[in-house]
């Protein structure tokens, strides 16, 4: 089987079986196992040989000599590749949501009981992010140039507060760009927060900058200088969890590393946005956070928005270890982000 090559039945019931053991127990598993445990009845030296193009093929990896095997974060994904959309939700698990979620009446509400819900079945973290909502939202932005190094934001929200602020640039822009980058952010970002737009063009002003150099430079610039006001978090965070990675991670450097993130709102915040869209309508999975930093290639990010009507509300998701009940956290991520529109919308 070559490296990333696709994997047959045989393969694929072996792979599987291994990385379900792996997250029960968090032990390495050897082929006599996987022998007694097989339905086919297959050897023990049938099973190592499978074992080995697995490996080869990079799903399988042996963290010692004498050991059995371990899943790789492409055996993982693959993994959740197979389950996504067959899942479905332990009826356990539903009790503990709709009882733990019984009477709620608010976005607040809902998010702070779905962190602890979410963290319960995950054995993870469980964070929630709520918004402002739809009235707090950005409706268009629009600048002037007032004069040598001077700017004026006019920022109008949903609700019809319109925010007004003179900018001090440290370079001067000329109304042609300032026009221009009044467009990319009415385009991009109408219906967002101003604290989601704030992180999200972090993201994009390091991603996107060779290919729009002086649109870029230009945004930078404006939001720097305090173009979008000061509002730099959302109404709510909400985290529960964190002693369950305390359990789960034995490498203590990249727990503490990771518990100050966890401690930071605004980082736990773009963490959140750099893997999840608002746009997108199913949970997405991110096995390896390492493009956020080094410390999180071995944790996963689950998450999914939280919407009210088509408006997106917020965000729910469970940060944990490669090895985290994919099957329970998926299956109660979907089925809490369906739940938060039912809820809400009974509640108005």
């Amino acid at each position: 089987m070559p490296p990333g090559g696709q994997i047959g039945t045989r393969e694929h019931e072996i792979l599987t079986a291994i990385v379900e053991s792996y997250i029960a127990t968090g032990e390495p598993i050897g082929s006599r196992t996987l022998a007694r445990m097989n339905r086919e009845g297959l050897s023990p030296a049938t099973i190592r040989n499978v074992m080995s193009d697995l490996s080869d093929a990079g799903y399988l990896e042996q963290p010692h000599t004498s050991a059995g095997r371990v899943p790789t974060t492409e055996a993982y994904r693959y993994y959740v590749d197979q389950i996504s959309g067959q899942a479905e939700l332990a009826p356990e698990d539903r009790g503990v949501i709709e009882t733990t979620l019984h009477g709620v009446t608010d976005i607040q509400d809902f998010m702070e009981r779905t962190s602890h819900v979410l963290s319960l079945i995950s054995h993870g973290v469980g964070v929630t992010v709520a918004s402002g909502g739809p009235k707090n939202a950005l409706d268009h932005i629009y600048f002037s140039r007032l004069g040598d190094k001077k700017i004026l934001a006019v920022v109008v929200m949903k609700s019809g507060v319109v925010r007004d602020r003179v900018l001090r640039m440290t370079a001067d822009l000329p109304q042609a760009d300032l026009e221009l980058a009044a467009r990319y952010i009415n385009e991009n970002f109408r219906g967002w927060t101003l604290a989601a737009i704030q992180v999200e063009l972090e993201q994009r002003i390091h991603r996107e900058r060779s290919e729009y150099d002086r649109l870029m430079q230009s945004i930078e610039q404006l939001y720097r200088q305090g173009a979008l006001g000061s509002e730099t978090a959302p109404q709510g965070i909400y985290l529960e969890g964190a002693a369950n990675l305390v359990a789960s991670e034995e490498d203590k450097q990249r727990l503490q590393q990771l518990l100050q993130t966890l401690e930071e709102k605004q980082r736990v915040i773009q963490l959140l946005s750099a893997y999840l869209d608002a746009k997108q309508e199913a949970v997405r999975v991110v096995i390896g956070l390492e493009e956020a930093a080094p410390y999180l290639r071995n944790f996963v990010l689950i998450g999914a928005p939280a919407r009210v009507g088509g408006e997106v509300m917020g965000t729910l998701a469970v940060i944990g270890p490669t090895r985290i009940d994919y099957h329970h956290t998926i299956t109660a991520v979907s089925y809490i982000a369906r739940l938060f529109d039912k809820i809400l919308n009974e509640s108005e």
